[in-house]
């Protein structure tokens, strides 16, 4: 389950290829000096449209990468949480925040009014 997902007590979208179990699997087998090679074809999708096959070597580096944020920067994680749950709406679905876009031609700073 996402981190968003599990926040707000809500579901959907695809499930996450690599589940918690295999991530704490390949992170053990990796502390035992294992890589990621030879840990990929013993890891197995429990669900979806490729369930009972191995997951790629790039979803299971995917699934390291975020770990290692995570666990690098977890005040930072907070923090996103927070901005995602500030953009729902009362209905629960996030919304966009207006902004203005530039055109080329505009200047970045307004030009002074006068003489």
């Amino acid at each position: 389950m996402s981190l968003f997902g599990e926040l707000l007590g809500k579901h959907g979208g695809r499930p996450p290829v690599i589940t918690e179990d295999m991530l704490h699997t390949v992170l053990r087998r990796r502390a035992n000096g294992e890589s990621v090679e030879q840990i990929q074809p013993d890891l197995i999708i429990p669900t979806g449209k490729r369930k009972g096959r191995a997951p790629s070597v790039a979803s299971i580096y995917r699934a390291l990468a975020e770990h290692e944020k995570q666990e690098a920067h977890p005040e930072a994680v907070t923090r996103a949480h927070a901005d995602f749950a500030d953009l729902q709406d009362a209905d629960g679905i996030p919304r966009a925040r207006r902004v203005r876009i530039r055109r080329p031609d505009d200047p970045l700073t307004p030009k002074p009014a006068g003489p």
